[in-house]
């Protein structure tokens, strides 16, 4: 044991008045739950403590105005206003703020008061619940004239809520810091501390020594909840008819249980630190009112996770953020099939029977086949049920007559919750339209790559001896002249038939006649300065401009034919396409804009959708390839970066 804790630290104030004087306390975490400190170092910066030496955590609770501040004020500091104390009715204390008391080796932490006005109720009792769970020794300040119920309810609901919830997290952390005792082992020592001005204090005129604590334990127990979460309850009572309070009790007894190594001896204060960012990283995030059941003080919907079974409305049993560490969502009870989710799926019958739960789906071709063999055996056997453990279990169409329904025979139907809109338990994974497009798509992308470089220069060729003499060449075009965009290879350069400069499609977008070109009356494609400045008024056209452009008008209307030909066939297209989607892509028509980098799409460029999310990406955003067997594609097929970057099988 030190010298300075042998010297009796609580009782002889003077000999510390320069530590006094230093003291200061710092907000350690805000009302919104975030921590004030970046780092282990900062926080030990700004207790002033060293950075090996081992300490002890005690907190402060109690309702607003009951005298918290203060009485950490007068205990530890002779009556410094180390915690900021005020007459106003506002409260003085908002969040957690922290000092170091080093006589004791101690991190002092005072707490918002209970029962005070805010609008983040729920955060606030969340966060006091996160400060006892570090503590090692916890006070309960309390000035009513009688012990009322809502301290011991919030007690014995902090300890139910502390062994629920924070016990396995403690216990993670403890072994991910390697510590040979649990955080979680032992909980903190309690003391109650009661100041009357009126009323006897508890047990008085008992001869039975610890009746006082005997008669707490009863009042729990009465009330429903025990606080098996403390490792010891203490009462310490004071009567003040005059000030000021005599804290001298209070000081013995936080002395002793100081001192007292047998239940939860002294940490670094690293680990304390660590407890604290684990514990806000793990319980944090708004909790909404309405979804809130205030059965307690503490209620489940403070530490568990807010998302919502979409068909049952089913709430998760799991913790918050419990999706980092890889855990699924999970709900106690079984879930409602809904028609908008199809939350249904297929279970392999032979594998259920034997312990194992193997999902099986409705797929257009087996993973043994062939891309083209498989559609052809899809269009001659129906489509194919596989489990990866069984193999082929089931075809639609195997015989002439007599197939049997697989449900029942082969599989067992499940209904399963959904969490989110992106979850899939389609049984409509058919996709074997979609795979004759894509093979269709490729031959024609791969003629249209080996074809592209002749065709280019042959139509660059076309268009600049066709073209008027004013106008500037394709080949000195690279970026659009008024809003300076690069054009992409596939983009189609339009120039201004008034000053000849090109443009893109949104920068040209303007008719106006220019007959002082040779355009005649009739309006033409300008860009937006020329358009803005208006017809020029003088009309003189030599007989050699007018020629000059009758090869040109030939050539927009040979274009303009072309280009209704191709809306012509476009929309049937568009159709054929819309009918081979799978039901889990993206419509074309309701993509914009890139999923993945945001890029706008302009009329040239394609949609590509991810085989496993069904997104619409650009290409560069979905040049990968991998199988997504839970999708019907066994082989590889285009994924987006995100889906390409997930681990396992998609």
């Amino acid at each position: 044991m030190s010298a300075i804790l042998l010297e009796d630290p609580l009782t002889s104030m003077g000999d510390h008045t320069e530590t006094e004087e230093d003291a200061v306390s710092f907000l350690l975490v805000d009302e919104d739950e975030s921590l004030q400190v970046k780092d282990i170092a900062d926080f030990i910066k700004r207790l002033g403590c060293g950075q090996q030496e081992p300490v002890k955590v005690l907190s402060i609770f109690g309702n607003t105005g009951d005298g918290k501040s203060h009485t950490l004020n007068h205990m530890f500091f002779g009556g410094l206003e180390v915690f900021r104390t005020s007459p106003s009715q506002d409260s003085c204390t908002v969040g957690i703020w922290a000092s170091y008391y080093p006589a004791l080796s101690l991190v002092l932490l005072d707490t918002e008061g209970l029962l005070g006005a805010t609008d983040k109720q729920n955060q606030r009792l969340r966060l006091l619940l996160k400060v006892l769970a570090v503590s090692d020794l916890v006070i309960y300040r309390t000035r009513a004239e009688r012990l009322h119920n809502d301290m011991f309810q919030f007690l014995g609901n902090a300890s139910k809520a502390y062994l629920k919830f924070f016990t396995p997290e403690l216990k993670a952390l403890s072994s991910r810091c390697g510590l040979e005792v649990t955080l979680s082992s032992l909980g903190p020592s309690l003391i109650i501390f009661h100041e009357t001005s009126r009323t006897d204090l508890l047990g008085y005129g008992s001869k039975v020594h610890g009746q006082a604590e005997t008669d707490l334990l009863k009042r729990f127990h009465d009330l429903g909840t025990p606080p098996d979460a403390f490792s010891s309850i203490h009462y310490v009572g004071t009567k003040t008819v005059v000030p000021p309070t005599d804290f001298s009790p209070l000081k013995d007894k936080v002395k002793k249980q100081i001192m007292d190594t047998s239940t939860r001896s002294s940490r670094p204060l690293s680990h304390v630190f660590t407890a604290l960012q684990s514990l806000s990283e793990r319980f944090s995030g708004d909790i909404p009112d309405d979804k809130v059941q205030i059965t307690s003080f503490f209620p489940d919907e403070y530490f568990t996770c807010s998302l919502r079974c979409l068909s049952c409305r089913t709430r998760c049993k799991n913790r918050m953020n419990h999706m980092k560490d890889g855990a699924p969502h999970q709900a106690d009870g079984l879930c409602q099939f809904a028609h908008e989710y199809n939350n249904k799926v297929f279970i392999c019958k032979r594998c259920y029977e034997g312990g194992r739960e193997v999902i099986v789906i409705p797929k257009t071709v087996a993973s043994t086949d062939s891309p083209w063999f498989g559609l052809a055996k899809f269009a001659w056997s129906g489509y194919v049920l596989e489990c990866r453990v069984c193999g082929i279990i089931y075809r639609s169409r195997q015989y002439w007559y007599g197939n049997r329904e697989p449900d029942g025979s082969v599989v067992r139907q499940e209904v399963r919750h959904v969490w989110s809109e992106s979850d899939s338990y389609s049984l409509d994974q058919h996709n074997a339209a979609q795979r004759v497009l894509d093979g269709v798509n490729f031959v024609i992308h791969s003629v249209n790559e080996y074809t592209s470089g002749p065709t280019n220069m042959v139509t660059s060729w076309l268009i600049n001896n066709v073209a008027p003499s004013y106008w500037r060449p394709n080949a000195e075009i690279t970026v659009c002249h008024d809003c300076r965009k690069e054009f992409m290879s596939a983009e189609r350069k339009h120039h201004c038939r008034s000053c000849g400069e090109g443009f893109c499609h949104s920068c040209s977008n303007q008719t106006m006649p220019v007959p002082e070109r040779g355009w005649g009356p009739t309006p033409v494609r300008v860009c937006k300065q020329c358009h803005s400045k208006g017809p020029v008024k003088s009309h003189n056209t030599t007989e050699d401009d007018s020629r000059s452009l009758l090869p040109r008008k030939v050539t927009e209307i040979a274009q303009s034919s072309l280009d209704l030909m191709s809306s012509a066939i476009k929309y049937p297209m568009d159709f054929v396409k819309e009918t081979a989607r799978p039901s889990y892509w993206v419509p074309d028509h309701e993509i914009t804009t890139c999923h993945s980098c945001k890029t706008l799409f302009i009329p040239k460029m394609y949609k590509h959708h991810c085989r496993s999310c069904g997104q619409g990406f650009c290409q560069p955003c979905s040049e990968y390839r991998r199988p997504v067997p839970s999708r019907g594609w066994h082989h590889p097929v285009r994924v987006c970066q995100s889906c390409s970057l997930k681990k396992g099988e998609l």
